[in-house]
């Protein structure tokens, strides 16, 4: 294969996988999205709506781990062409009547399928990439996380408010297919990344696990990504409903004020991602360019998020939320460059998954707590304006941990030492 064909070739993987993470988003997202309309048909309570948003969640990162372990054994595309492939079937199920239980049951299963695929969509292009290219083609993947939701979620409302919320549902397992069947014939596996891995780090194929997990920057990564999941797995099941009935929006104008978040992240991730990749190639320590830097981005939007809560006027409310929200998405795509740099490339997809579970399994707990608390409280805006506030306090606490603890050129010390 030409060097030109190569770098077509890594750049299509990329590509699809940005489709990938897309379709993963969408499917997160529209439970929130289609809340109001759902908890109207089916008569459930904000403590109900919130058990069905963290029920996405109940088996999302124990599947992580499990398939993060998995493909260190078998190849990560077949993982990805399975994981998309279930994506689409579940989703068909939500066209028919649907109870309750049916939406939860569908949700489980969902997450379960949806649990490795971000750290999964990165190891698969790691494969492609060396150490110090790797932030881009992250970001982009990451991006897909962003775009699907942008250019996903007014097609989506438009197929809630014009037919319904089952619809919508369908829309989605029919996308799904539609990639897996692009995956099936295009997704290759690389070797490019593993070569690289093993020569940096300058250490045998693998080392005890233990002994990677429990270093403090690995530790350290897990808090920075549970405080800025927590946020995001909020407004992924909260911010459609919130609009609706904190604010007073109608659906329709909640749906496209929906998409905001998302369009600010996406300038984020692809603005801070560069930053942080011209760094590296100029010398900066990865401490700073990697840690420091998204540590900072988390406390940052902490305290913008805690602010929104205290002013009045609605539009300047929704650009706190929206800033306060959008600034620790950086965290998700230089946190796996810094556990790509520490970990063998032979345990990284399991060491990648682990982050991304322990991350993710905020979904479990912000939904949830937002549900009991706006159940509790004199009035929506009440409980939404705690509910805020408590998300704000994790972020900041997740921030201020990684910007003490992670020490990536420290273990990588060790690891040569050893």
């Amino acid at each position: 294969m030409s060097d030109g064909a190569g770098s077509k070739q890594k750049w299509a993987i990329t590509l699809l996988l940005f489709f990938f993470m897309m379709i993963n988003f969408a499917d997160k997202a529209i439970i929130g999205l289609a809340g109001v309309p759902i908890m109207t048909d089916l008569g459930l309570t904000p403590e109900q709506f919130g058990l069905v948003g963290s029920s996405f969640f109940f088996l999302f990162s124990i599947s992580a781990v499990v398939t993060g372990f998995i493909v260190d054994r078998v190849q990560s595309r077949w993982a990805l062409l399975i994981m998309g492939f279930i994506w689409a079937l579940v989703q068909f199920p939500m066209m028919g009547k649907v109870g309750i239980e049916l939406l939860i049951a569908s949700r489980i299963i969902l997450g379960a399928a949806e649990g490795p695929a971000y750290p999964m969509a990165l190891h698969a292009a790691y494969k492609w990439f060396p150490e110090d290219k790797r932030a881009m083609p992250g970001a982009l993947i990451a991006q897909g996380s962003s775009l699907g939701v942008i250019f996903c979620i007014p097609v989506l409302n438009w197929i809630i408010v014009t037919y319904s919320w089952h619809h919508a549902f369908g829309a989605l397992g029919v996308a799904g297919l539609l990639w897996t069947i692009a995956w099936l014939f295009i997704g290759k596996e690389g070797t490019v990344g593993d070569a690289t891995a093993v020569a940096a780090l300058q250490t045998p194929v693998k080392r005890p696990y233990r002994e990677i997990i429990l270093n403090p920057t690995n530790l350290a990564s897990w808090a920075l990504y549970f405080g800025a999941y927590f946020s995001l797995a909020l407004g992924l099941a909260w911010f459609t409903p919130f609009l609706v009935q904190g604010l007073g929006f109608d659906q329709s104008m909640a749906g496209k004020l929906t998409a905001l978040p998302f369009i600010v992240s996406a300038v984020i991730i692809m603005i801070g991602s560069f930053l942080a990749q011209r760094a590296l190639q100029r010398g900066a320590s990865s401490r700073a360019a990697l840690a420091i830097f998204p540590s900072l981005m988390a406390c940052a939007g902490g305290v913008v998020f805690i602010a929104s809560t205290f002013v009045p006027d609605t539009t300047l409310r929704i650009v706190l939320m929206v800033t306060g929200a959008t600034l620790p998405t950086i965290v998700y795509t230089l946190v796996p460059v810094i556990l790509a740099e520490i970990t063998p490339s032979a345990q990284r997809g399991a060491i990648l998954g682990l982050s991304g579970a322990v991350g993710t399994s905020a979904g479990i707990f912000a939904p949830t707590i937002m549900g009991m608390v706006l159940g509790h409280a004199a009035t929506p805006i009440e409980g939404f304006n705690l509910g805020y506030q408590i998300c704000g306090g994790v972020t900041i606490a997740g921030g201020l941990i990684g910007l003490i603890f992670l020490q990536p050129e420290r273990q990588r010390a060790r690891l040569r030492a050893n």
